[in-house]
This record gives structure tokens, sequence and C-alpha cells, in this order.
């Protein structure tokens, strides 16, 4: 393992952060335009999370295998730890759909907790390495089984999601990081970047006619709907912001943070490594705000210019958190957010966990006409928080904010343990 730099774990935590506030408004309703992702064409700094998430693989990647070699041990490891981060974010989207009998309320919410407990040990859970590629193939099996055998509870699950499309990213960016040279991967990055630009520009859509950046009608969304029809974003219904084709200009994403990652491993000063980095991130933004006048800066299609822009603002964010911190050496309020940063997987998952479980629990509020029952965290928002505020979208954003800090405590207490879980 190379020596582990402070400013990956801030920037991870930073990341984290931001993916919580966004995540967890109280008032979905009222929300600051920055803490949205962009309507479709565009790029807000929600927008930028999940980026940034697959950026810090790439450079993770590189920094867990300080000597490249490819052999089946190896690959073993990268395929069960995919296997596992994949098979966490599908098991999100089986929470709510986990029903038995006619249960409801606080005994389904067990139910469903015992599911999540399961998870956790098998997925979460330090055992030896090949029962954990058993494990995770045997569950990865039963999930595709429930999913598209049939069973009504299960038959409109969801596939993709944000955890999936990091572990296929990871899995590709690792076999080709530990399998190629610089300039293979350098050509591997171009291909899916322009490659993917021909295929949305290009190629007319089934059933639909010419090519098209709109929503709905693309390329990427025909084919989501045409492989994964019924298993999609259930806003969309018939597409997925993570879904099949765009994981293609993903993978530059994480090969960005892959030559990251080389270069702060590499020999150069410190200072040369920081402005290699800022300009390296200037460079990237420019090419996405000019790429962005032929194929627009999306998010949801992750288009090529997207992926540029959103590595530069990466690049340039790091860039000066490496600068300060791990330079200058001023690292003394670093600690809040390397507290995130070292333990992303827990957060991910279980911030997703929580508010579901709790708003399971049901509080009267007889004097609400409208809704005269509330789930647990409603009920604590609308009367321990909204109250205090005149404006809604600050309310909105305290109640952001307090789970914020409650997850803050909660990692406190997990780094006093010396607590970290890892995939």
């Amino acid at each position: 393992m190379k020596e582990r730099l402070t400013s990956i774990d801030v920037f991870r935590g930073m990341t984290i952060m931001l993916m919580t506030i966004v995540n967890n408004p109280g008032d979905w309703g009222h929300i600051y335009a920055p803490l949205e992702h962009a309507e479709w064409h565009g790029c807000t700094p929600t927008d930028l999370v999940f980026p940034f998430f697959l950026f810090i693989v790439g450079i993770s990647t590189v920094l867990s295998m300080p000597v490249k070699k490819f052999d089946g041990s190896v690959l073993e490891r990268i395929i069960t730890r995919a296997l596992r981060i994949f098979l966490l974010g599908l098991s999100l989207n089986f929470f709510s759909k986990i029903h038995l009998g006619s249960l409801e309320g606080v005994p389904l919410m067990l139910v469903r907790l015992v599911f999540t407990a399961i998870i956790t040990v098998l997925l979460l859970g330090e055992y030896d390495r090949k029962k954990q590629l058993y494990v995770a193939v045997g569950l990865f099996a039963l999930m595709m089984i429930l999913c598209f055998g049939g069973f009504e509870d299960f038959a409109s699950v969801r596939i993709p999601g944000v955890l999936q499309r990091i572990a296929i990213v990871y899995l590709i960016v690792s076999i080709i990081y530990a399998t190629t040279n610089t300039t293979v991967q350098i050509i591997i990055g171009l291909a899916c970047l322009l490659g993917y630009w021909a295929l949305m520009a290009l190629v007319d859509v089934p059933n639909v006619g010419a090519a098209n950046f709109e929503k709905g009608t693309n390329l990427a969304a025909w084919l989501d709907n045409y492989l994964l029809s019924g298993h999609l974003w259930v806003t969309s219904k018939t597409w997925d912001p993570e879904g099949i084709l765009s994981t293609l200009p993903a993978i530059g994403t994480g090969l960005a943070g892959v030559f990251t990652g080389k270069l702060l491993t590499n020999d150069f000063p410190k200072n040369k490594k920081a402005v290699y980095l800022l300009s390296a991130g200037v460079v990237g933004v420019m090419i996405g705000i000019l790429w962005n006048d032929v194929f627009p800066i999306n998010k949801a299609l992750w288009t090529s210019s997207y992926v540029c822009y959103a590595a530069g603002i990466a690049l340039m964010v790091l860039g000066a958190l490496y600068f300060v911190i791990d330079v200058l050496e001023v690292n003394a309020w670093t600690k809040p957010f390397v507290i995130f940063g070292v333990n992303p997987m827990l957060v991910f998952f279980f911030s997703g966990i929580i508010p579901r479980v709790l708003n399971m629990i049901k509080i009267a509020q007889p004097e609400n006409l409208e809704n005269p029952t509330a789930g647990l965290v409603s009920w604590l928002y609308s009367h321990w928080i909204e109250p205090f505020f005149t404006e809604p979208k600050n309310a909105s954003l305290a109640g952001a904010l307090t789970y914020l800090v409650i997850w803050f405590v909660i990692l406190v207490l997990f780094d006093r343990k010396k607590m970290i879980f890892k995939v």
C-alpha cells in the first residue's frame, strides 16, 4: 500500500458530506437550486457528487495496487469487491419491495431490518476472501432470480444504481490499470468518450428516429428500456440515469482518476504535483465547456463533455486540497472530513436505509386532516425543525444539516473505536 494521502480522504469526505446533504433535505419540495440536480442539460454542485466518487475510485485503484500485477488472486479480489459493492446498491433497491404476508408498519420494518442485518454481515463483514466471492455470487444469482423469475413483489426492482455503476467502473478500470500501460489506458479513455459521442450523435434510435439528446428518446434510453424494461428508475420508468450505455463514458471518469493516481504516486516534487493537478483541471473544464456546444453537459446521460467538465473540477478541488494539506501541511482542520472519508461505504449504505426504516414508524397527527399520520422522520422535521424557520428552503436545509451532524456523531464513535468498514 502506498502512503495514504490525507487530501484524498478529505476530498472523499467532502463528497460524502455533500451527498448526505443533497440526498436528505427536510422537504423535497423546497430545496435551494445548487442542492438539486440540473433539470436536464447543465451541471449543479449536486451533479458533481457522483463523478467525484468515480474519480476517487480511479485514484484508489492506483494507490491500492503498489505493484502492478494481474493473476488469479488479483482478479478474484477485484471481482469479489465489485460484486459486493454492486449487491449493496441492489439491496437498497430491494429494501422497499420486501413484504411478508400482510405485515405492515413496525412488524414489516423489523423484517426489513433483519434483511439489512444479513446483507450487512454478508457484504461488509470480514471473512475468508473465497467465501466472500461464493457468497456474493450466490446473492447475485438469488436477486436476479427474484427480479426476473416472475415474483410479483420484485418484478419492478430497479437494477441500475449509483453503487452498481461504481462497482462496474471499479471492475473495468482495475483490470485496465492492472493489464495495460499508460498509452493504452489513454487510448481506451478517448475511445470511451469519442465512441459514446458518436453513438449518441450519429446512430438512429429504433422506433423513434434520428439520434438526439432529449429525455427518454435518445439511444441510451432506448437500450435501457429494451434490456431492463420494468427494472429502471421509478421516476422515469423508461430510462435510467445510471443506465447501460452511459456506463461507457463513466469508465472515462474512472480512468481520469487513474491518471491522477499515477501523478500523485510519481516522484515529482509535491509543489509540482499541485500545479499539474490544477492545470489539468483547468484544461478539463475548458474542454467540457467547448464540447458542450455539440454534446451538452448532462449528468443523466453522462455525456463526454460532462466527464471532462466534472473531472476538471475534481482535479482543481483535489489540487487545492493537496497544496494546502500535503504541500503546506496545514491540516489541523481536516479531521471532520477525514472521519467521513475513511468510512464512505458505511455512510452511503446506511444513510439511505435509516430514513426509510424510521419513516415506517407512523405517528398520529390528528390536527392534520390531509395527512393524519406521518413517518417518524417527517414528523420530527415538521414538529422540531420546520417551526423555527419562516423560509421553507432554510428549514429544508436545516433538516439536511441535522442529519449530517447525526452522522458525524456516529462516525466519531466509530473513529474512536478505530472501526473502518471496507468492502
